[in-house]
This record gives structure tokens, C-alpha cells and sequence, in this order.
């Protein structure tokens, strides 16, 4: 399915009997994204969510309330069982149709974001991230994880990757129109400089855009999907025998949390992951082994009586 297509071009909406046409709020919705420069996988998360409202009810979105808001926010965490982050994005994206493309208010009191958890993420150790990467079952993969684990790219931005985003003058790689559309430059590794050349000797057609190059031998002149950096993961992870929980994500963390173990400062780390707030970096601090063995316990100023 191309960026944009969806169920709204394909049918309408039942509303008992009668079939209500959609494709008038689809386009506005597009058009309203397309004004913010939102990513590809925004937008197809946005529609998806607003063509699984309309199907919940049997009604076109637009004829639906705070009432009907709250019943559906209802359903999500009962009969569904999406955990509050999930819930979280899909309130923030009925909140960006509702106010932005049929401009109505958002009484934020009668629909409310759920209260959003902090979740730490799972890190795998330095000697873990060996053993992913030398279990990837092909050259092509092991170049893709140690390029997420280098620079703590996210997958889309792997997968997006130019052969002119790797600056081996200046030792940096480019990430451009990244997460919010913002452009960065990471360091670049001698190490993954040296994978990077290497892997494009191996390819049997040279790519003239495209790093990581699709198609089934990657011969494509597009490049290729994030869903092959997920697969990437998951059939080194399976390789590997670790049984850790790992998505491309995971090496991101595991990036920031290595780098701060080994004394880089938060605000690097910021930079470097692109985030558009330190307090988003923070949460590598509860993470690095650094910054947790260099906190003593209480119960060790004690002086207990042997028993």
C-alpha cells in the first residue's frame, strides 16, 4: 500500500443502510498532515486510526461525539487490551482530526490522555550485542545491525539511508528529514566506516542513491523497508539464543546507555539521537551501570551487629 492510500479511497463508511462517502474527509485529513511534513509512517498511522474509529461505530468520524470518543477510549483498554502508551497515540491522533481537519474544540477534561506510564527499556550488555551481530545470518543483515547499534539511528532512518549521508571526510554519517523532520549528523566509527565499504563491495548491482538497496538481491533502485531492519533483529536475536526481548529500538538504547557508561554527557547523547528534549535523554540515567554503581545504599553506612 503507497503512503496515503487507504480504505477511505476504496469504499465509505456503512452507517446502517446507507453508505456515507469519506473521501472528502480522508483528502483534508492529507492535507492537514501534509501541511505539518508529518513522516510517511505518521500518516499511515493517523488514517488507520481514523478508519478503525469509523468502523467501530458503522458511522463516518464526523458524525461522531465526546460521547462516542470516550466509549471507543473505553473499548481500547477493556476489549482490546492496548496498553496506555498505545492509547495514548491513538487519542493524540483523534485529537489532531478532531481540532485540526473538522476544527471542532477538545474538551480535554471529557476526553483526557491517559495517564502514561514510564516503561524502561530492556538493554542488552556490550557482550550481548556481539554475539546479535555475529549471529546475523547474512553479511546484509550484520551491516544493518551494527549501523542501528553505531549510530542509534531509528529503523526508518536506517532504512532511508543515502550513500551521500556517509561522510568519511569528516567521519560523520547525515540523517536527514529524521523524526520531526529534523536533520543530524552522528559521529561515524572507523569500524562501521570499514562494514560500510565492505557491504557495498558485496553488492552485485552498485547502488547510485540507496545504502541499504531493496528488492530480493538487492538490485532495487529503492531503497528498503523498516520491516527489513525489524526482520534483521528478530533472525539475529532467534541466531543469537538470547532470550531478551529485542526490537531495532533496542539497539538505539543500547547505543545512548553504552555511550553514557563510557562517559559521553547527556547533552551529546541528546544531539546525537536527535531528541528535541534533554528530559527524553534522561531516562538513560536509570539505565547506565556507571550512574547506578556510583550510588552507594543507605544500608551500607550501617554498622550492623553479626548474627
Amino acid at each position: 500500500m503507497v503512503v496515503g492510500e487507504s480504505v477511505w479511497d476504496r469504499r465509505a463508511v456503512s452507517s446502517g443502510h446507507k453508505e456515507v462517502p469519506v473521501t472528502h474527509l480522508r483528502r483534508l485529513t492529507l492535507d492537514e498532515i501534509a501541511r505539518r511534513n508529518y513522516t510517511e509512517s505518521t500518516t499511515r498511522a493517523y488514517l488507520r486510526i481514523i478508519e478503525d474509529l469509523a468502523r467501530y461505530f458503522h458511522r463516518s468520524p464526523d458524525q461522531l461525539g465526546p460521547e462516542q470518543l470516550r466509549e471507543y477510549t473505553a473499548h481500547l483498554f477493556r476489549d482490546r487490551k492496548l496498553s496506555d502508551n498505545s492509547v495514548n497515540q491513538i487519542v493524540g491522533a483523534l485529537r489532531f482530526f478532531f481540532r485540526k481537519v473538522l476544527k471542532r474544540p477538545w474538551a480535554g477534561d471529557e476526553i483526557p490522555y491517559p495517564k502514561k506510564k514510564i516503561h524502561l527499556p530492556i538493554i542488552w550488555s556490550p557482550e550481548e550485542v556481539t554475539s546479535l551481530i555475529d549471529a546475523a545470518p547474512t553479511a546484509f543483515y550484520r551491516t544493518i545491525l551494527m549501523t542501528l547499534y553505531g549510530t542509534g539511528v531509528r529503523r526508518a532512518e536506517c532504512a532511508a539511508l543515502k550513500l551521500t549521508d556517509i561522510d568519511s571526510a569528516r567521519m560523520v554519517m547525515h540523517v536527514q528529514d529524521g523524526k520531526g523532520g529534523k536533520d543530524r549528523d552522528i559521529v561515524l566509527s572507523p569500524h562501521l566506516r570499514d562494514e560500510l565499504r565492505a557491504h557495498y563491495r558485496r553488492l552485485t548491482r552498485k547502488p547510485a542513491v540507496w545504502l541499504f538497496p531493496g528488492g530480493t538481491h538487492h538490485t532495487a533502485d529503492t531503497p528498503i523497508t523498516d520491516k527489513v531492519v525489524w526482520h534483521a533483529c528478530r533472525e539475529s536475536a532467534k541466531r543469537a539464543g538470547l532470550n531478551k526481548p529485542l526490537h531495532p529500538h533496542t539497539l538505539r538504547h543500547c547505543f545512548a546507555t553504552h555511550l553514557l557508561e563510557a562517559g559521553a554527557d547527556l547533552r551529546t547523547i541528546q544531539l546525537l539521537l536527535g531528541h528535541s528534549d534533554l528530559r527524553e535523554t534522561m531516562i538513560y540515567i536509570h539505565l547506565s551501570k556507571r550512574h547506578m554503581g556510583a550510588t552507594a545504599s543507605p544500608l551500607d553506612a550501617l554498622s550492623l551487629a553479626a548474627k
